[in-house]
C-alpha cells in the first residue's frame, strides 16, 4: 500500500474540533479562535517573485499533435486514457500507476484499439517522476487520489508540461498558491478537469446569463449531491478506501466544485467579479455510520473508523459584486443524484435536476413567462445550445458522464493545437478548489466568514472570455 501524504494539522484540527462538537464535548472557543488567528494570513495575497507574470490570457503554444501522459489508472484514469486517445490530433504516449499491472492493462487496451502502445511506468511511488522526464509529453493528465494532486501537478509544471488535474487540484491554500506561482514561473497552464463546466445544460445556462435572460444575476446554487455510500464501503472501487478515509480525517467540503464551477462561470468570477468571503455549516456525520450499521459486516476494516465529515457541508459565498453562491456537498445520504445547478436574477431563474422534461431543467423568465408556473427547459437549451455541443453532440454521446468528458477532452486538445487561451485557467482552478480548505477554517471558527484569496492578484476586475468562447474548428490532422 502506498504511503499517503500526511493530512495537514490545519485540516486535522478542523476535523477534531467538529468531531468534539458532534459528540457533545464542545470545542473550546479559545482553541477554535487560536486556529483561525494562526492561519488568518492564509488568505492574504503574496507578492509575485521578480520576473513572475500573470497567466491571464496567455495562450498555449500551438501543437501539431498533443502528446498526453496519464498518471493514475484507476476507474477514472483508465477511462479517460481511452478518451484522450480518440480525440483528433491527440495520442497517449505514456501511462503511469503505482500498480504496474494497471499501466500494462491500459497499454494493452489502447493497443487493442489500434492506438500506438504507450510507455508504461509503475511499481513505485515516484514512478510518475520518471515518466515526467520524457520529452514526448506535452500534457499530463492526473487522476490519482486527492492527496497526490498538488505534488504531481506541480511536478508536471516544473517538468515543462501543461497539466489537467482531477478535482481538487490541491486541498490547502498554500498548495493552491504554490500551483498559481509555479504556473506563472514556468509559463505552463494548469487546468482543473472540471467536466461539469462542459455539461450541456450548464453551458446553455451560461449563455442565457451572459445574454441577459436572467436580468442582473443575483444568486446561484450548485453542488455535488451523490449517494456514494455503497461505493465508499466497496473493497475494490476506491483503492485502499482512499476516499472513505477522507471522511475520518477532515470536515472539509471536498467536492462541491462540480456545482460551484458552472455557477462561478455564469457570474464571471475572475472575469469581472470574484468570490470574497465564505462561511460554512455542516450537519452531523450520521450517514456513513448508519449505512455501516445496516449493511457492512463487523469484520470489515471500516468498523475501526470514526467519521467526522458532516453529511451535508454547505458553503455560503459572497462576491465583490454583491452576489451570493450556495455550494453544497453530500455523498453520505440516501438521495437521487444532483448538482443542483440553479441560477437566478432580476428577470428569471433556471433550475436543473428539477424539471420533468428530457433536459431535466425548468425555467421561468420574464417577459416570456407569467402565472407563477415553471416551463420546461427544452426550447431554451435548443436556442442557447453552446457551439461545442452543436459541433460535438453526436460524438460526445459516446463519452463518459453524458458526453461532458469527451467535450472537455476535445476542447482541451483543440485549444492546445490551435494555440488558444484556455477556457479554465490556473486562477479558476484555484478559486473553485479553495472552499475545500476554507470550509475547514470556517467550521473550526463556528461558521464565521473567512476571506477568499484573490488568486488573480487584482486581475479579476477585467472582463474576458472563458467558457463562453466563440466557435472555432479543430485544426486538421496531417
Amino acid at each position: 500500500m502506498p504511503e499517503v501524504p500526511a493530512v495537514s494539522r490545519r485540516l486535522l484540527l478542523g476535523g477534531t474540533l467538529a468531531a468534539g462538537a458532534a459528540a457533545g464535548l464542545g470545542p473550546a472557543t479559545g482553541a477554535a479562535a487560536a486556529i483561525h488567528a494562526a492561519h488568518a494570513d492564509d488568505t492574504a495575497t503574496p507578492r509575485r517573485r521578480p520576473g513572475q507574470k500573470s497567466m491571464i490570457n496567455v495562450p498555449f503554444e500551438p501543437y501539431e499533435t498533443v502528446r498526453v501522459g496519464v498518471i493514475g489508472l484507476g476507474n477514472r484514469g483508465s477511462g479517460m486514457a481511452t478518451g484522450w486517445s480518440v480525440i483528433p490530433g491527440c495520442t497517449v504516449t505514456a501511462v503511469c500507476d503505482i500498480r504496474a499491472d494497471r499501466a500494462g492493462r491500459t497499454a494493452d487496451a489502447l493497443e487493442a484499439d489500434g492506438k500506438p502502445r504507450p510507455a508504461e511506468y509503475g511499481g513505485s511511488e515516484d514512478a510518475y517522476a520518471a515518466m515526467l522526464k520524457r520529452d514526448d509529453i506535452d500534457l499530463v493528465y492526473i487522476a490519482t487520489p486527492w492527496e497526490f494532486h498538488y505534488e504531481q501537478g506541480k511536478a508536471a509544471l516544473l517538468a515543462g508540461k501543461h497539466a489537467v488535474v482531477e478535482l481538487p487540484v490541491a486541498t490547502e491554500l498554500d498548495e493552491l498558491w504554490d500551483l498559481v506561482d509555479t504556473s506563472e514561473r514556468t509559463r505552463r497552464n494548469l487546468m482543473l478537469s472540471e467536466n461539469c463546466s462542459y455539461g450541456r445544460n450548464e453551458l446553455a445556462m451560461l449563455k442565457m446569463a451572459h445574454e441577459g435572460l436572467f436580468g442582473d444575476v443575483t444568486n446561484g446554487h450548485g453542488g455535488y449531491l451523490h449517494d456514494l455510500r455503497e461505493l465508499l464501503f466497496s473493497d475494490t472501487y476506491y483503492t485502499d478506501a482512499w476516499r472513505r478515509r477522507w471522511h475520518t480525517r477532515s470536515t472539509a467540503s471536498f467536492y462541491a466544485m462540480h456545482g460551484l464551477a458552472p455557477i462561478a462561470a455564469a457570474m464571471d468570477i475572475n472575469r469581472g467579479d470574484r468570490m470574497t468571503t465564505l462561511k460554512a455549516t455542516a450537519t452531523a456525520p450520521k450517514g456513513l455510520a448508519d449505512y455501516r450499521e445496516r449493511f457492512v459486516p463487523r469484520s470489515h476494516p471500516s468498523w475501526r473508523e470514526t467519521y467526522i465529515n458532516g453529511d451535508l457541508v454547505t458553503c455560503s459565498i459572497e462576491t465583490a459584486q454583491g452576489r451570493t453562491i450556495r455550494a453544497e456537498h453530500d455523498v453520505s445520504s440516501p438521495r437521487p443524484y444532483s448538482r443542483i445547478n440553479s441560477l437566478a436574477g432580476s428577470r428569471g431563474i433556471f433550475e436543473d435536476y428539477a424539471g420533468t422534461s428530457a433536459t431535466g431543467g425548468r425555467v421561468y423568465v420574464e417577459p416570456d413567462h407569467s402565472g407563477h408556473s415553471w416551463r420546461d427547459f427544452d426550447s431554451y437549451r435548443k436556442e442557447f445550445d453552446h457551439w461545442l455541443w452543436k459541433k460535438l453532440g453526436d460524438e460526445a454521446e459516446n463519452g463518459g458522464h453524458g458526453g461532458m468528458d469527451y467535450v472537455l477532452q476535445w476542447r482541451t486538445v483543440q485549444l492546445m493545437r490551435a494555440g488558444l487561451v484556455p477556457d479554465i485557467d490556473v486562477y479558476d482552478s484555484a478559486s473553485w478548489c479553495a472552499p475545500v480548505s476554507l470550509s475547514v477554517m470556517s467550521l473550526a471558527n463556528k461558521g464565521r466568514p473567512v476571506a477568499v484569496p484573490d488568486f488573480t492578484r487584482g486581475g479579476w476586475v477585467n472582463l474576458r472570455s472563458g467558457l463562453d468562447s466563440r466557435s472555432t474548428d479543430m485544426p486538421p490532422v496531417s
